[in-house]
């Protein structure tokens, strides 16, 4: 399992044009005019300032016409999967990365309109009303340094089950509506299908108790380790280091929540810690800590138990409790899982920074298909960005560079392409 003191392999300034890349993430791809659009669309979204619409980055980026009608087919109409160029971004990050966690975080993309698939009111805490919005959850390989997404779903209320629906936005009928609980789980497991994908531990904020329950127990028989934010009022399975009686078969304190065993055996002999605060200064911090026990399903269905730990910081002045957490990383010093958790704001600023800059927000298309496509070509770029330095300068490219939407074959022109003159993009 790997440990929170590990860091990244460092950037990869060494000469990784984008037209290399654009080769090993769209290898898949059987024509050149789609590998071409695939490097266009990624130098777009490297080289737009602001909105990232199909309109204004082909403006940017080339001289071409019809260049905003190419990128508008390749990225909804163009029969390619997005599953198999995450997996190669994903193994791509992980050969220039050491991620100390698998962070899972929700991205609610506002939206105008109900026609564009999975589009909801919701209300959202942070902005303390209700927005029309699209749900998505992401994947990140974090380390203390960047925050990069891997993966991501898309939430579908019922409505967008329904086969009218289904059939006008193209989503397929393997897609099933999904609570939110399924969609950390479901992402999890699908990076973890990776065979050189190094494991690492899982972070997220789980909410309600019957979301946490549902991941820990998946979790925890997938082998995976954690750390995740839990509701204060978490009902916790009985406390076995109490004493049974017959007037309390479950223990004294059955029933109990994470708040109050957290406040009952927690603070008897806090831990003091020393660890990073948001600027990067030291603090020390006091945290209350108790064993527990995590909720395992098994896949034939049956249930057990593992250790577990839950634990939070404690601010003596005001005598509250900070945000709680549950761990089944229990060989972990109290100092590595402040590390390991603090990465999760680290991955909601990046989905912050992706909705501000990179384009995650911007998609103008309706159907699933494109959505998949584009967010997966926004995680391509931001990694490209993050992991190379990528200049935003560009060189717009000729019409004639770009060509049109044609079926040429794959294996002609791959000496233009293995130049990185087409993308326009000033290499480092």
């Amino acid at each position: 399992m790997t440990t929170v003191g590990q860091t990244a392999r460092g950037r990869t300034r060494d000469a990784v044009s984008l037209a290399e890349f654009s080769e090993t993430l769209f290898a898949q791809l059987p024509r050149t005019d789609q590998l071409r659009w695939a490097r266009v669309y990624l130098q777009g979204l490297l080289a737009t300032p602001g909105r990232k619409s199909v309109r204004r980055m082909a403006e940017a980026v080339t001289l071409s016409p019809t260049a905003s009608q190419s990128l508008q087919q390749f990225v909804n109409m163009s029969p390619w999967h997005w599953d198999a160029t995450r997996q190669e971004l994903a193994r791509w990050i992980d050969s220039h990365f050491t991620a100390q966690a698998w962070t899972v975080v929700p991205a609610v993309l506002p939206k105008r309109g109900n026609h564009s698939v999975g589009v909801h009111q919701r209300f959202v805490p942070e902005l303390e009303r209700t927005v029309n919005c699209q749900l998505s959850v992401g994947i990140f390989l974090s380390n203390s340094s960047d925050h990069l997404p891997v993966g991501w779903r898309l939430h579908l209320p019922e409505r967008w089950t329904q086969e009218e629906e289904r059939r006008r936005v193209r989503v397929p009928g393997s897609v099933p509506f999904r609570p939110y609980w399924a969609h950390v789980v479901g992402l999890v497991e699908a990076l973890s299908t990776h065979s050189s994908i190094v494991p690492a531990p899982v972070v997220a904020d789980v909410g309600p108790t019957a979301e946490a329950r549902r991941v820990m127990e998946r979790l925890n028989a997938g082998g995976h380790g954690f750390a995740l934010a839990v509701a204060p009022d978490l009902r916790l399975l009985p406390d076995t280091s109490a004493p049974l009686t017959p007037s309390a078969p479950g223990g004294p304190h059955a029933g109990e929540n994470a708040f109050q065993r957290l406040l009952r055996s927690g603070l008897r002999h806090p831990h003091i810690a020393t660890t990073a605060g948001p600027d990067g200064s030291l603090r020390r911090v006091q945290v209350a800590s108790v064993p527990t026990r995590t909720p395992v399903l098994r896949a034939d269905g049956t249930r057990t138990v593992a250790d577990g730990r839950l634990f939070a910081e404690w601010d003596p002045a005001r005598r509250r409790l900070g945000r709680i957490w549950i761990t089944n990383l229990t060989h972990y010093r109290i100092e590595e899982l402040l590390k390991l958790t603090a990465l999760l704001q680290g991955a909601t600023d990046t989905v912050t920074t992706l909705g501000e800059h990179h384009g995650i927000r911007d998609f103008e298309g309706r159907s699933y298909p494109g959505w998949h496509r584009h967010m997966t070509l926004v995680s391509a770029a931001y990694a490209y960005h993050r992991l190379t330095g990528a200049p935003a300068a560009a060189v717009k490219v000729r019409a004639a560079d770009t060509g049109g939407p044609g079926r040429t074959a794959r294996g002609t022109g791959r000496a233009g392409r293995a130049s990185g003159h087409l993308v326009g993009l000033r290499q480092p």
